[in-house]
């Protein structure tokens, strides 16, 4: 990189406080990085040029050490909850002292410019500034990759700095324990300490545009996947990590616009990022092509283990977490849209993994059960992706990503209703977890039955079979669907012991109409009308 750019980032950090500026390594290449990574022993190459490395203490998000700052922006704006939990700014100032303090002590640290949002008009620019040459390329990997051009002139919007080597004293840091990921929006900035979990890089970034574009640029954000059809046809995938949104939207068949962080305009899908975080538990070629063959040199992988004697990854091995993850930039997709960018959407998908085993694989919404569904964000929990979750359990996150969501649920599911009826979207609810009984049980739905399914949905092959009313839940089922089999497509179906059934399926029903009481009051009769019957 060249001097008069190097500077940019020195007199910035100059600006922040930091002084130890000889030790920055600006801008770095893939290729640099993953050197650095390994002449510091900070990981290992596997048998297919891919970088591995282990990322400490924690193996996920640590939710209950994730801060917003309180101050004058966000006391009245933020829905204060478990997940968006209070901070005061002197604390922050605290930790921010901290921060470069603890690099003015580290021999070299790793400084990237990088934009978030590929629609232009919404774009963010961010410098992030990494205690290890494995975590920035991570945001290489992660974020969108601005040209000489737009280096030239770069300012940074927001500032991420991720040091897992600093160590928080909670009672002086007003945090919970050494860890905390703290977001200032006065500030604009994020610190992350303690933890070494690359994704609180990039759910921090998501965490604040969910707060800029729909409370200041009247922008929907969503926590989903995209992909788009050959005539401009966009899908949207809803789902928590693991119900399925990277591998579904990974169609060989559709360009992928991103798997995770999207916004809806007027006129247009966006992805926020410019890579895939896409977990590798049980990975397959067979299976999951597009990310099997996505693991290669650029790319980056975490909290694996490798066969004995070898440095060939064992994708079934979950013992240092199920939550094996691999990062790597959107091109290494072959069918990537470039720039990230899609159509006006045609059909959403809700991705739900039911640890119960009662709902539909697939099913049409009306509008009122696609509200309901939406601020339910029904799911269950999977194994590894948060700290301390180790087998499934049955949770709501409201929008399908309450952790990440600053603003009150229903400012998001506002937006989402009326952008769907004003674009006649079709909605369906899929059910990616068991069938044939409950978790422990019975079996995991099939992922090509999925993969049909969806299919059948976007070429419009389930606009004229004939449907089914489930008597709890009030959601269509399709009687026929191609390449799948009939009794798959009713849940009552697969299982032996339907009495049995219906009492999970009013089980599951009465946690619905729980949940959602603390949302009755902020919506309209047609979604409550959609209530399952318990």
């Amino acid at each position: 990189m060249s001097a008069p750019i190097f500077a940019i980032p020195v007199k910035t950090l100059l600006n922040l406080g930091l002084k130890n500026t000889d030790s920055i390594h600006y801008q770095k290449t893939p290729e640099e990085l993953i050197q650095d990574t390994l002449r510091l022993g900070e990981g290992v190459l596997n048998d297919t040029g891919a970088l591995v490395i282990n990322t400490g203490e924690f193996t996920g998000r640590s939710p209950k050490d994730k801060f917003i700052v309180k101050d004058d922006q966000t006391a009245d704006s933020v829905y204060w909850n478990d997940f968006n939990i209070p901070i005061e700014a002197k604390y922050f100032d605290i930790i921010y002292k901290k921060t470069l303090d603890y690099l003015e002590q580290v021999n070299e640290f790793w400084v990237r410019d990088c934009i978030a949002c590929a629609d232009p008009r919404y774009k963010l620019n961010v410098r992030v500034i990494n205690e290890k040459p494995g975590n920035n390329l991570f945001a290489y990997n992660m974020f969108l990759r601005p040209d000489e051009e737009e280096l030239e002139n770069f300012k940074p919007d927001w500032h991420v700095f991720s040091m897992p080597g600093l160590q928080l004293d909670p009672k002086e840091c007003g945090t919970r324990q050494h860890n905390a990921a703290v977001v200032s929006f006065k500030h604009k900035m994020i610190l992350i300490a303690g933890t070494g979990y690359t994704g609180e890089i990039k759910k921090g970034i998501f965490t604040i545009l969910n707060y800029i574009l729909p409370h200041e640029k009247k922008v929907l954000s969503m926590h989903c996947s995209a992909n788009m059809g050959d005539d401009d046809d966009t899908a949207i995938f809803f789902g928590l990590s693991g119900t399925g949104k990277t591998t579904l939207s990974a169609d060989p068949n559709r360009k992928l616009i991103g798997d995770d962080e999207h916004a809806w305009t007027n006129d247009n899908i966006f992805n926020f990022e410019g890579g895939c975080y896409a977990k590798t538990i049980n990975l397959t070629e067979e299976k999951e092509p597009e990310i099997y063959n996505a693991i290669k040199p650029g790319a980056l992988v975490e909290n694996v283990t490798f066969f004995s004697g070898t440095n060939k990854i064992n994708f079934d091995d979950a013992s240092i977490t199920e939550n094996t993850r691999v990062s790597y930039p959107l091109n290494f997709i072959s069918n990537a849209l470039e720039p990230s960018i899609g159509g006006l959407p045609k059909n959403i998908f809700f991705l739900t993994c039911d640890a119960f085993g009662v709902l539909p694989p697939i099913s049409k919404l009306t509008p009122g059960q696609a509200m309901y569904q939406f601020i339910s964000g029904y799911t269950a929990k999977v194994a590894g992706t948060e700290l301390g979750v180790t087998e499934p359990k049955p949770t709501f996150s409201a929008c399908f990503g309450a952790p990440f969501l600053p603003l009150h649920p229903g400012e998001y599911a506002q937006m989402l209703g009326e952008k769907m009826q004003k674009h006649k979207v079709n909605v369906w609810m899929v059910n990616t977890g068991w069938t044939g009984g409950a978790y422990g049980t019975g079996s995991r739905m099939k992922l090509k039955y999925t993969r049909a399914m969806i299919t059948a949905a976007l070429e419009g092959k389930l606009n004229n079979v004939e449907f089914e009313t489930d008597p709890i839940f009030g959601f269509s089922i399709p009687k026929e669907c191609p390449d799948v089999p009939t009794d798959v497509l009713n849940p009552i179906n697969t299982w032996s012991d339907k009495t049995a059934f219906k009492e999970k399926s009013k089980y599951l029903a009465g946690l619905f109409v729980k949940n959602f009481n603390k949302y009755a009051d902020g919506v309209t009769e047609e979604v409550l009308a959609a209530a399952p019957k318990h």
